[in-house]
C-alpha cells in the first residue's frame, strides 16, 4: 500500500511539472551552456517539490533547519534511540491468529506513534532531564518493518548536565539489584545487553574488520569520567555480577547505557547517551 501511494504522488508531480514553474530547473539550459549540441543528450528532469516528503529539496530543508537550531541553541546533550518492541500488549493483543508483528505494519507503526507521542509529554512537559530548548527526530524502519526513532536534545544552559555526578542521575551502564529491582533487572537483561561479538561471537553483526565497531566489551571503570570523544566514560564497577544471555556469560562491560525511569516505562530497547 505505501508503494501504491508513493506512486500516485510521483505520478502526479511528473504529470503537473508546469504548475511548478519548472522550466527553470529544466536541463536544457545547462546542456546548452556546457556547449552541448547532441539534442539525444538533452533530457527532461522531472522536480519534486520541498512538499514531497524524502525527496532531494525536503532533505536540504530539514538539514537546514537542524543546522540552524544547533547555531542558535548549541550542540545536543542528549541523543535518545527509541526501539519499537514487537511483544508489547498493545501488538500481541490485536494480532489475528497466524500473525506476526512485521505481517501488521499499520498495528506497529500506530503503537509505536502513540509510545512516541508519550515519550515526548515526559521529556517537554514534565521535563524529566530538564528545560528543553529545541530538539529534533527522525523515525526510521528496520529490515522487518518495525520503526524506531533518533532524538537529539537541546537543554537549556540552566539546565545543562555537566559533571560525572549529575550523569549518573540519568545514565547508568550496570547491571541493577536483582534482589531490590527484580522487573529493571529483568528489563535491562532482555534490552540492555549488547553481543556478545569479539572473541564469544566474532560473526556478529557488530563486528567490521574483527574488532565490534560499537567497541563492546568496554572496560570496567569504578566512577564515571569525561572522555575525550565526546561522551563520557560511564561507571562499570567489577562487582561480579554476571548474567546468561544468548548462551553467553556477560557482565558490566556489556551494558548499554540506559536510563532506568525510559527503560521501565517502555519495555523496549531504549539508549540513552550524554553528549559532553
Amino acid at each position: 500500500m505505501y508503494i501504491k501511494l508513493e506512486t500516485l504522488r510521483l505520478e502526479y508531480y511528473r504529470k503537473y511539472q508546469d504548475e511548478m514553474r519548472t522550466e527553470f530547473y529544466q536541463e536544457v539550459v545547462d546542456s546548452v551552456m556546457a556547449g552541448e549540441t547532441r539534442g539525444c543528450k538533452v533530457r527532461k528532469r522531472i522536480v519534486l517539490p520541498g512538499t514531497f516528503v524524502g525527496g532531494p529539496r525536503d532533505m536540504r530543508r530539514r538539514y537546514l533547519d537542524a543546522m540552524a537550531l544547533v547555531q542558535k541553541f548549541g550542540k545536543p546533550d542528549i541523543f535518545l534511540t527509541m526501539n519499537c518492541n514487537p511483544k508489547w500488549d498493545e501488538i500481541q493483543k490485536n494480532l489475528h491468529k497466524g500473525q506476526l508483528p512485521q505481517d501488521r505494519p499499520d498495528l506497529t507503526s500506530r503503537v509505536f506513534r502513540a509510545k512516541l507521542e508519550d515519550l515526548k509529554d515526559q521529556l517537554f512537559k514534565k521535563e524529566i532531564f530538564g528545560k528543553v530548548a529545541a530538539h529534533v527526530h527522525v523515525i526510521e524502519f528496520q529490515k522487518r518493518g518495525l520503526p524506531h526513532a533518533h532524538m537529539l536534545i537541546i537543554l537549556k544552559s540552566e539546565h545543562k548536565i555537566t559533571t560525572p555526578d549529575e550523569f549518573d542521575k540519568f545514565v547508568t551502564t550496570e547491571l541493577p539489584d536483582k534482589d531490590k529491582f527484580p522487573e529493571l533487572y529483568n528489563l535491562v537483561v532482555k534490552h540492555m545487553m549488547h553481543g556478545p561479538c569479539e572473541k564469544l561471537n566474532p560473526k556478529n553483526s557488530c563486528m567490521i574488520n574483527g574488532e565490534c565497531k560499537y567497541h563492546y566489551p568496554r572496560q570496567f571503570c569504578n566512577k564515571t569520567i569525561q572522555g575525550q570523544d565526546g561522551y563520557p566514560i560511564y561507571k562499570r564497577r567489577d562487582d561480579r555480577k554476571e548474567v546468561k544471555v544468548r548462551k553467553a556469560i556477560l557482565n558490566n562491560q556489556w551494558v548499554v547505557p540506559y536510563n532506568p525511569y525510559l527503560l521501565s516505562r517502555y519495555n523496549s530497547q531504549f539508549d540513552v547517551q550524554l553528549v559532553i
